[in-house]
């Protein structure tokens, strides 16, 4: 099924867990635009009343750990979004998220419901992941196994104000004119634009039953960080950065690195820098057969940084006394690791 299939579709109800988050809550008023009757699952319908949306949805109080409140929510739905996972640095990240997913996916074959869409991280076959894409990688594998069709999306770096991985990149090229920075950050990477990542997922809630797989979501340029780095620098006024490469920073000093610079926590940042370890590109385009491209094409990666950057103001706040901090940070980072690599051979 395409955009250009004349067949209609009969919008029911959908179920949006994460729905206080960055997608879930841009996802919620998409969803309502495109005729569905929205549900959402929240621990609090406090957090809600801000939302614009809050007033046109169903909300459902309770856990997603919780069977019982998963099955009360789920009750009628014909498709659920699954937008959660542990990305907090606390615990056993794997072993809750594997556990939640399992959950989730037995509640919803319970409530006979139709789909379940997840947005996961798009990662290289067989490479060796960080903990953090790994765990995502594994949640998706785990709904997909359960009796309920799935469709798990896969997708880098989301470019939106709001999105944790395009904000790592707005303060880092804002509040840094020069960085150390590691080697991979010229692996090459193929971000999405938000306006696109959302067409992909309500799309995905009109597959057809028999669709039970994994989706390869991106936008249309494949670009190094490195680059993007540039690009966004380009984009919004700035000099071009001078960027250092070194083979030694880990991403747990980079993390760490990032966490000095950036209002981005380093337990949060940590996973993500994890992740930009890897080369993430879109090996496949069978998404765009079932639910057609959005209007217009995919968003190129200028445009789409000057649509997030809409509405918000520059940042220059660590152009002096922090930013000889962070650079004294980073390298006494790669000193620490080069000694203790020494030391261990």
């Amino acid at each position: 099924m395409n955009q250009s299939d004349p067949t209609p579709f009969a919008r029911g109800t959908v179920l949006v867990t994460g729905a206080t988050g960055y997608i879930g809550g841009l996802l919620v008023p998409r969803l309502l635009d495109d005729g569905w009757t929205v549900r959402v699952l929240t621990r609090s319908a406090e957090r809600l009343r801000a939302k614009e949306w809050a007033d046109r949805v169903e909300v459902a109080e309770g856990d997603v750990t919780s069977g019982d409140d998963l099955r009360a929510a789920l009750s009628g739905v014909d498709v659920a979004y699954y937008l959660v996972h542990s990305m907090d640095g606390g615990g056993d990240l794997a072993r809750r998220d594997r556990e939640m997913a399992a959950g989730f996916a037995s509640a919803a074959a319970d409530e006979q419901v139709g789909r379940i869409v997840y947005l996961g991280g798009l990662h290289p076959e067989g490479a060796d992941l960080s903990l953090h894409l790994a765990s995502r990688v594994e949640v998706g594998e785990v709904l997909l196994r359960g009796p309920v069709p799935t469709a798990v999306l896969q997708a880098a770096v989301v470019l939106g104000d709001g999105s944790v991985s395009f904000d790592m990149l707005r303060y880092l090229t804002e509040r840094l004119p020069a960085m150390v920075a590691p080697r991979w950050l010229r692996n090459r990477i193929q971000p999405i634009a938000v306006d696109d990542a959302l067409h992909y997922l309500v799309g995905a809630a009109r597959l057809p039953s028999e669709v039970n797989r994994t989706f390869d979501i991106g936008g249309p340029e494949v670009l190094t960080y490195e680059e993007m780095i540039q690009r966004f620098a380009v984009v919004n006024g700035l000099r071009r950065r001078l960027i250092v490469g070194v083979p030694v920073l880990t991403p747990w000093l980079a993390s760490h690195w990032v966490g000095v610079i950036t209002p981005v926590e380093a337990d949060v940042a940590k996973p993500l820098v994890g992740s930009l370890v890897h080369e993430v590109v879109r090996r496949e385009w069978d998404l765009d057969e079932y639910v057609g491209v959005p209007t217009g094409g995919l968003l190129g990666f200028d445009e789409a940084v000057r649509r997030a950057m809409r509405g918000t103001r520059p940042d220059h706040a660590l152009r002096t006394a922090v930013t000889v901090g962070a650079a004294a940070v980073a390298a006494a980072a790669v000193v620490a690791t080069a000694i203790a690599r020494r030391h261990r051979s």
